[in-house]
């Protein structure tokens, strides 16, 4: 059975995947007290990605409209760099679903969400192992270029050899919108969504392997827009 439950979110201009690591520094009250919260009872808040308006509360803005998929965050590091701004570090952990978004007192959303089941592990194929090497090779060059494992947009250790995780991981590398993130992270199959990641790789040109066959682009498209 899925777990439902009631969560506070944190919407970004961006988009957290389960592995994916990201840094904020925090200054709005609302979230002051809510880092505090989830820092001092070990509780995780939900990343949402936002598709519309701002979360600012000032006159004029449109209201905060996002993704209706999510990512549970855990904070991993926590500096206090001022009174009212802290530094934090955190790692996305487990998928949601969410429903009935609210604006609550202090500007902070809530809503139901339903974790979303892991990704099982799949072992890469043959015919997308170039996918994973080359995912690897970037990984030495940051090392080589004195770029450290907690500087990377995620988390050790390093799942090479699974689908779910190496497709997460280039979606945090690829310079992708948050929507396209969002399509590529709720693809249940962790292997079409490899084989999704395999498509953009060679359209980008940062692989190009004859084993990897591409769909159409109409095919392709769709995926976007679903």
């Amino acid at each position: 059975m899925h777990t439902q439950y009631e969560l506070p979110l944190f919407p970004l201009n961006l988009t957290l995947l389960p592995g994916g690591v990201i840094a904020l520094k925090i200054f709005e009250v609302r979230y002051l007290d809510l880092m505090k919260r989830c820092l001092k009872e070990d509780l995780p808040f939900g990343v949402v990605a936002l598709t519309g308006g701002l979360d600012i509360n000032q006159p004029g803005n449109r209201e905060a409209q996002f993704h209706s998929h999510g990512t549970l965050a855990k904070i991993i590091e926590f500096e206090a760099i001022q009174p009212a701004l802290y530094f934090i570090r955190c790692v996305g952990t487990q998928r949601f679903k969410l429903d009935n978004p609210e604006l609550r007192a202090m500007g902070l959303w809530y809503a139901t969400i339903q974790e979303v089941e892991p990704d099982p592990l799949q072992t890469i194929p043959a015919e997308l192992q170039r996918v994973a090497n080359q995912l690897q090779h970037q990984i030495k060059i940051a090392e080589k270029n004195g770029i450290r494992p907690d500087q990377l947009p995620f988390a050790e250790p390093y799942f090479l050899n699974d689908c779910g995780w190496v497709a997460n991981r280039w979606c945090d590398l690829l310079n992708l919108s948050s929507h396209e993130k969002n399509v590529l992270m709720m693809q249940d199959n962790p292997r079409l969504r490899l084989d999704l990641i395999a498509e953009i790789l060679v359209e980008f040109g940062i692989i190009s392997d004859t084993r990897i066959q591409l769909r159409s682009a109409t095919r392709v498209n769709e995926s976007w827009n679903t």
